[in-house]
């Protein structure tokens, strides 16, 4: 088992060193996605690969290797496994119990919180203040904003990605397997790699829905803050957004695809001969004794030559075409042939040739025909297949491009109505003030209406005074022009008195 943990670390340490080098800031997310979940389970599976391997040995060589084997194990190693097995299962307790208790809140938090049921999300409104994270097709977002409407669009695309392209799968499998390789750091590094290649998945998603990548960009850096969302769901605000910038730029042909994985052949094949487990079976001869001289000499015995001189005189001496063979000394020929040496060959008989057996050439011919027609049919169906398969990539095309308009068409939807909605509250609003606009204009006239009457009123008294003033001087004056009159009249009749008198 220790063996076993030590490889499988081993075989994740340099699948991670590949996809750091090779990998990671190249523009091909479903790929890396496949590779860094491919990498897992190979790592897990190489070392269970055994490859047997078969040799001749003696029971008494066995015994004694094994016995001195066991001996040096039990003087090296008494009390370290015991060690190491307490230490490692700890580190499984501690970690078993921490993604227990991620697990249960998430739980805690659906239940606990108002859900709103779409088509295939459910949305989860929180009191406290979070930014939007998911967790398979549950979008945790603050019920506030999201009843204000200030959450955007594109934040919403984002944590829909995560749920439609089932994120949480790759999220709760690396979380068990570090239950399991606590241990090893770079569990903890694909960890990281893998929640990170979810992000750059779901913001390709956004792109190709028509955004524009300024415009998350700072939807991105508007969203991104320190605060801790829980370590089993995807948030838009995971780190590195500086990195998620660049990646958005990138652009990776398909011929980079193909050679980068081509590239894991050799690697794959690499790690699978040099940490998968070599088993040796031995094998024992009927005697139980190794025929040493067999497997030690590199040429035939004066005995093997001397019967196969015979055997070739006797098959050389004969006609070719009418000669008895028997196939028991054929395959001793061909068998004592390959045992001899080049001079022991040079010195020997010539190899005789052996026409093919009648029964053999017409077996031979059905088989050729056979094999023609195989291949042809193979042809055939290889053809039909590589047709299938275009038509097939064609209604996949097809499909994914329905899917695309489809849902472009429901942001476009969402887009016009909260347009249409925005235009509708800018009017209420618009009107609103007119109406506060005409009544302020009609007081100001009332006031400037009342200003007037009452100037009109000042003015109108005014007149009136002067008129008055006018009518009372046109009086007093007539009142003098009589006073003056009437003394007139009297000095008049006082003179005509005086006068009578004088006469």
């Amino acid at each position: 088992m220790e063996i076993y943990l030590l490889k499988s670390g081993f075989c994740l340490a340099i699948f991670f060193v590949f996809y750091k080098m090779f990998l990671e800031r190249e523009n091909m997310n479903t790929f890396k996605r496949f590779y860094l979940l491919g990498s897992l389970f190979a790592a897990i599976g190489i070392p269970l690969v055994t490859f047997t391997i078969y040799s001749e040995t003696s029971s008494v060589f066995i015994s004694s290797a094994t016995e001195g084997l066991v001996s040096e194990n039990l003087t090296i190693l008494n009390y370290l496994p015991t060690i190491l097995w307490s230490i490692y299962f700890i580190g499984i307790l501690f970690f078993s119990i921490r993604f227990g208790r991620n697990l249960a809140s998430i739980i805690l938090k659906i239940k606990r919180n108002q859900k709103l049921k779409l088509k295939t999300f459910i949305n989860v409104l929180l009191n406290e203040k979070v930014t939007p994270h998911t967790f398979f097709n549950y979008i945790f977002l603050n019920k506030q904003k999201f009843e204000e409407q200030k959450i955007p669009v594109e934040v919403l695309l984002h944590e829909q990605t995560h749920a439609i392209q089932k994120h949480s799968f790759d999220v709760l499998f690396i979380e068990i397997l570090q239950i399991i390789f606590w241990f090893n750091p770079f569990i903890h590094l694909i960890k990281h790699a893998i929640k990170l290649n979810h992000e750059f998945l779901a913001d390709k998603a956004v792109l190709n829905m028509g955004v524009t990548p300024a415009v998350y960009q700072n939807l991105l850096l508007a969203f991104s803050s320190n605060a801790s969302e829980n370590k089993l769901a995807n948030a838009i605000n995971y780190s590195l957004i500086k990195k998620r910038f660049t990646v958005m730029k990138t652009y990776t042909s398909k011929r980079n695809i193909r050679v980068r994985g081509l590239l894991l052949l050799p690697l794959f094949t690499l790690l699978l001969f040099s940490f998968s487990t070599k088993k040796t079976i031995y094998l024992k001869n009927k005697d139980n004794t190794i025929d040493l001289v067999e497997k030690i000499q590199d040429k035939a015995t004066a005995k093997q030559v001397a019967e196969y001189n015979v055997l070739a005189k006797k098959y050389n001496s004969q006609p070719r075409n009418n000669r008895k063979i028997l196939n028991s000394e054929v395959e001793r020929l061909k068998y004592l042939y390959s045992k001899m040496s080049a001079n022991q060959k040079a010195n020997a008989e010539p190899f005789p040739s052996f026409p093919p057996p009648p029964e053999k050439v017409k077996e031979l011919k059905k088989k050729q025909k056979t094999l023609m027609l195989q291949e042809s049919k193979l042809e055939n169906k290889n053809k039909l297949i590589k047709v299938r398969r275009i038509a097939l990539i064609d209604k996949k095309n097809i499909e994914i491009e329905k899917i695309h308009l489809a849902k472009l068409e429901k942001v476009e939807v969402v887009r016009v109505k909260r347009i249409a909605e925005r235009i509708k509250i800018n009017l209420a609003k618009f009107e609103k003030v007119e109406v506060v606009r005409v009544k302020r204009i009609a007081e100001r006239d009332k006031i400037k209406l009342i200003e007037i009457k009452k100037v009109e009123v000042a003015r109108n008294a005014k007149i009136n005074e002067v008129r008055i003033k006018r009518v009372e001087e046109r009086k007093n004056i007539l009142i003098k022009l009589q006073l003056e009159n009437e003394k007139k009249a009297k000095q008049n009749q006082v003179n005509k008195k005086i006068k009578k008198d004088t006469i």
